[in-house]
């Protein structure tokens, strides 16, 4: 049975950056969006690529946010973008035939901690009754679903940093299979909290550069300590490619191949010859029905850490050995966790519909111990046939998409 073509017809990202324009903006850039973050004072890693917005629950509306955690609310906005940048109208859709898949990789975990502090200071009566509701990662999918009354299948898929692309697969997987019409998926995290910094920051993952906030995440430097956190989400409207065209819809991209397996080796360190990655790069690339060399631009997971950039930088050098354009986002928009496979996708059909790959903040000519092609300085103009976007998690999952011209 032939696969219908997968069309990626609308993308909403809400980043410290703020909404696609201005995220795709801030990338070309290469303008770093961390800043301290006053929740944070006093750690030893007290920055972050943080949302500093205070109209989240008066953009959402009415007195649903109170129900939501912060990650939920970030999921609403950004699938609203999304589903109006697709030119779709939930008023007037076949809502059973609308799926929602929304990874998440560690939920509501800001508000888990505020509600054990109120339950360690005051007690059990002091302890929300929304408790539950604002925390559990599923919930995500389950607002966007209510929020865009949405029928279809849906679900939350934790593949830690990967979750945001882990979605994207299952979403085209239920489109191939005829579940759905489309699917509106992606991922969020909302997790720059004390105690998730705290526990990051024990495990050694975090940069540690106090002095030099703008120049903390650089990724693939060869002085790289570990990455900065980020916060956002990301949500791509997938639909059949005939059908968007029967529509009359834009279609920005294809998503044209899929790849994933496990490391299978450890809960936080990539095995040294980086078997899973490769073969799920080479699994996505087979997918697509194109050849190794047919990658003409690579959007790396890329997350300043020694070992995973190491990791992921032998991968693309041995396996993509004409040398496609390399770049990573995280060192502007941090590393958005759960959220960052979903919305390093929509920045690359970004550099598919613009021609034009944006430069790997903090990092300069010769900066850069590893034999591959970053794009440095400022963007660069390139005609891209077709792109891979990398994305890996604790866990040793290790998902790659192929996102090609339509």
């Amino acid at each position: 049975m032939t696969k219908a073509e997968v069309a990626v017809t609308g993308i909403g990202v809400l980043s410290a950056a703020g909404d696609a324009s201005h995220t795709w903006k801030a990338v070309l850039s290469a303008e770093p969006t961390v800043t301290r973050v006053p929740s944070l004072k006093g750690l030893p890693v007290d920055f972050a690529c943080w949302i500093n917005q205070d109209d989240l629950d008066l953009r959402i509306g009415r007195r649903i946010p109170k129900r939501m955690g912060r990650f939920t609310k970030l999921a609403v906005l950004a699938a609203r973008d999304a589903v109006r940048d697709a030119g779709l109208a939930p008023q007037t859709w076949d809502a059973a035939r609308v799926a929602v898949i929304i990874g998440c990789g560690m939920g509501g975990i800001d508000t888990f901690q505020i509600q054990c502090d109120r339950y360690a200071q005051r007690g059990t009566g002091f302890v929300s009754p929304l408790t539950i509701p604002m925390i559990i990662p599923n919930m995500a999918a389950g607002e966007v679903a209510m929020d865009l009354k949405a029928k279809g299948p849906s679900a939350c898929l934790a593949t830690a940093c990967a979750s945001g692309a882990s979605s994207l697969v299952m979403a085209r997987d239920l489109l191939h299979s005829g579940a759905c019409d489309i699917a509106v998926a992606g991922g969020t995290e909302a997790a720059i909290s004390s105690a998730g910094l705290s526990g990051f920051h024990q495990m050694g993952a975090l940069s540690t550069r106090r002095d030099d906030i703008q120049g903390a995440s650089r990724p693939f430097h060869r002085d790289r300590d570990g990455f900065v956190m980020g916060e956002g989400a990301g949500v791509l409207v997938l639909e059949r490619a005939a059908d968007a065209r029967a529509r009359q819809a834009p279609v920005r991209a294809v998503l044209a191949g899929c790849g994933a397996t496990t490391d299978a080796h450890h809960p936080t360190t990539p095995p040294a010859d980086s078997a899973g990655a490769e073969q799920a790069l080479r699994l996505a690339v087979q997918d697509a029905g194109l050849s190794l060399g047919d990658v003409d631009h690579v959007n790396a997971h890329g997350t300043s850490t020694p070992l995973n950039d190491a990791a992921e930088a032998g991968v693309i050098s041995r396996v993509l050995r004409h040398g496609p354009s390399v770049t990573s986002s995280k060192g502007v928009l941090g590393h958005c966790l759960g959220a960052a496979g979903a919305i390093e996708a929509a920045l690359t059909v970004q550099a598919l519909s613009t021609r034009t790959v944006p430069p790997v903040a903090n990092l300069g000519h010769g900066e850069s111990d590893f034999d591959i092609d970053c794009v440095v300085g400022a963007p660069r103009p390139q005609q891209i046939r077709a792109a891979v976007s990398h994305s890996f998690g604790f866990g040793g999952h290790n998902v790659v998409l192929v996102l090609t011209q339509p």
